[in-house]
C-alpha cells in the first residue's frame, strides 16, 4: 500500500509541476535586414537578397581622401565579387531557429522580447581582390604621399615658416578599410595614412640669431632665354633649403631635403653632365646649387661629410669647390660643428647664385689652397653624321683635359688651427667632332661649333675668408694651365674651323 500510495503521490506531484511556457515569438522568423532594408524571409528571400547585393556592388564606393577630396572606386573594376554561397547560407540561417546566427542573436539580447531585440543585420558577402585594387591605391599613394618639411626661416620677411607634417598612404590598412566598408554595405571608405613628423618644429626656432655671415660663395649663371629652363631649376632647388636651420651636430642631407629632381616635382629639361658629356636632362642646374652651397660651407668651416667632384671641370666654379649631386645615388652632406644653430641661405638672382651660412658670430678664418698636380690629355672622337654634307666637320663638344688636384683647408680660430687635405681627380672629356656623310650641298647647311672656349685653370689658387675680411682675399698663379693655347702646346687636339 505504501508503495502504491507513494507512487500515486509522485504521480500527483508530477502533474502539479507546471510546464515551462513556450515563447511563441521565438518560433516565428525574426525581422532581418540586409543593406539597411527589411528582408522578408519568404520563398523569394534568397533571390531578393542576391538582387539587392548585386545592386549595391554595382554602385561606386567613395574613398575619403585628405583635405576633403574623394575618389570614386568602381567595385567591379577592382575584383569585388559576390560570395553567392555565403549569401544563400546567411538567408538559410536567418530562417533556421537552431542556426548559430539566430542563437547568437538571442544570446546578445537575453531577457528581451522580439520587439526589443531588433532585426538581425546580415553582413554583405562581398570579396575584394587585393591584387586588383592595389594599382589604384599605389596611384593614389604617388599622388597623396607628402614628405615632411622642417620648420625654417623666411629670411626676407624675418619670419618662421611652420613645419609640414608628412603622410604615407598605408596600402594594407586601406585594403582592410575597403573590405570592412563593403561588408557593412557602406557608401564610403577611408584611405589610411601614417603620419611622418618632421625633425624641426617652429617652436624650436624661436630665439635663433643669424646676423653674421660665417661663410659665403657665389657662382655666375646664364640669364639668356636659351638658359631659361636651367635658371628655373636653379631657383627651385635653392628654394628647398633657403632658410633651413641646422642645429649643432646635425647633418644637412642635400638629396633628402631637396628631394627628387623630376617632372613630378616641377623640374624642367636643361643641360646636365652625363658620363662627361653635356646632354639634356631633367633637373639640369641642380649641381650648381649644391656646388655653391659647398663653397659657402667650406669657407664657414663646417664639416664636409660627403662631397664628390664632377666628371669634368665646370665653367661656373673652380675645381675643388664643386659638388655634384644625382638623386638618389650621389649626395652632398655637411654637418654643423658649431655650438649654435646656423642658417642656410641661397638665392638666385641678377646672374649670380649666392650661398651664405648665417649665425650669431663669425670667429673662424678659413683658407683654401688648391694646386693642380697634373693634367691628363683628352682624345678626339669622330662621329658620322648624315645630316651634314659629306666631308664637313663640326665641333660637337670641345675637349677638356683631366686634372689631378690637391687642396687644403686651413681653419684658424684664435690660437687654434686645423689643416685638412683633400685630393680630387677629374677625368678627361673627349673632344667630339661630327663628320658629315650626307649628300646635300655644303652651302645649304650652316655649321655651328660648340661655343665653349679652351679650359683654363690656375695652377695655384689661394682664397681666404674670415672676420674683418669684407671680400674674399684671392691669390692666383695661372702657371702653364692658365695660359691660352696650353692644350695645343701639350699636344692635345686643338680645334680650328677651316671654313
Amino acid at each position: 500500500m505504501l508503495g502504491v500510495a507513494s507512487a500515486a503521490g509522485l504521480a500527483i506531484g508530477y502533474l502539479l509541476v507546471p510546464r515551462a511556457p513556450v515563447d511563441d515569438k521565438d518560433e516565428a522568423p525574426p525581422a532581418v535586414q540586409l543593406l539597411g532594408k527589411p528582408l522578408p524571409l519568404d520563398d523569394r528571400a534568397a533571390q531578393r537578397a542576391l538582387e539587392r547585393v548585386r545592386g549595391y556592388a554595382g554602385k561606386p564606393l567613395t574613398l575619403s581622401l585628405p583635405d576633403g577630396r574623394a575618389h570614386r572606386l568602381q567595385p567591379g573594376r577592382v575584383g569585388v565579387e559576390i560570395d553567392r554561397v555565403r549569401l544563400a547560407q546567411l538567408v538559410r540561417d536567418a530562417k533556421d531557429r537552431t542556426s548559430p546566427l539566430r542563437r547568437g542573436h538571442r544570446r546578445g539580447h537575453a531577457g528581451a522580447n522580439q520587439a526589443k531585440r531588433g532585426a538581425i543585420k546580415l553582413p554583405v558577402p562581398l570579396t575584394l581582390d587585393a591584387e586588383s585594387v592595389l594599382p589604384v591605391l599605389l596611384r593614389l599613394k604617388d599622388e597623396l604621399d607628402r614628405h615632411p618639411s622642417d620648420a625654417r626661416l623666411n629670411l626676407e620677411k624675418r619670419q618662421i615658416v611652420p613645419e609640414v607634417i608628412g603622410r604615407l598612404l598605408d596600402v594594407d590598412a586601406s585594403v582592410e578599410n575597403i573590405q570592412r566598408a563593403l561588408t557593412a554595405g557602406a557608401s564610403t571608405a577611408a584611405v589610411a595614412f601614417e603620419t611622418v613628423t618632421p625633425e624641426r618644429t617652429a617652436a624650436q626656432l624661436k630665439g635663433i640669431t643669424f646676423e653674421q655671415v660665417l661663410g659665403e660663395f657665389d657662382t655666375p649663371y646664364d640669364r639668356s632665354n636659351r638658359a631659361k629652363a636651367r635658371t628655373y631649376n636653379l631657383r627651385l632647388a635653392a628654394s628647398k633649403f633657403d632658410g633651413y636651420v641646422l642645429m649643432p651636430g646635425q647633418t644637412f642631407d642635400f638629396n633628402d631635403v631637396v628631394g627628387p629632381r623630376d617632372e613630378a616635382n616641377g623640374y624642367k629639361v636643361a643641360t646636365v653632365i652625363a658620363e662627361g658629356e653635356l646632354v639634356d636632362g631633367i633637373g639640369g642646374g641642380t649641381c650648381q646649387v649644391s656646388g655653391t652651397l659647398h663653397g659657402a660651407a667650406f669657407f664657414a668651416g663646417l664639416d664636409i661629410v660627403e662631397r664628390y667632384p664632377h666628371t669634368r671641370p665646370s665653367s661656373y666654379i673652380k675645381m675643388g669647390l664643386d659638388a655634384t649631386v644625382v638623386y638618389p645615388t650621389i649626395n652632398f652632406r655637411i654637418r654643423n660643428n658649431y655650438k649654435f644653430p646656423v642658417v642656410l641661405h641661397e638665392t638666385v638672382k641678377s646672374g649670380r647664385v649666392v650661398a651664405q651660412i648665417l649665425g650669431p658670430d663669425r670667429t673662424k678664418t678659413v683658407t683654401l689652397i688648391r694646386r693642380i698636380l697634373a693634367a691628363t690629355p683628352y682624345q678626339e672622337v669622330e662621329r658620322p653624321d648624315k645630316t651634314l654634307p659629306d666631308g664637313m666637320r663640326v665641333l660637337a663638344q670641345r675637349g677638356v683635359p683631366g686634372f689631378r688636384v690637391r687642396r687644403y683647408r686651413i681653419i684658424r680660430e684664435g690660437n687654434h688651427a686645423i689643416r685638412e687635405r683633400f685630393r680630387d681627380t677629374y677625368p678627361p672629356t673627349a673632344q667630339i667632332v661630327r663628320t658629315g656623310t650626307g649628300d646635300m650641298p655644303r652651302d645649304k647647311v650652316r655649321a655651328r661649333d660648340d661655343g665653349h672656349p679652351e679650359y683654363l685653370a690656375d695652377e695655384l689658387l689661394i682664397a681666404t675668408q674670415g672676420p674683418g675680411i669684407d671680400e674674399m682675399k684671392t691669390k692666383r698663379k695661372p702657371g702653364k694651365y692658365g695660359k691660352a693655347g696650353w692644350t695645343e702646346t701639350a699636344g692635345m687636339p686643338f680645334w680650328r674651323r677651316d671654313e
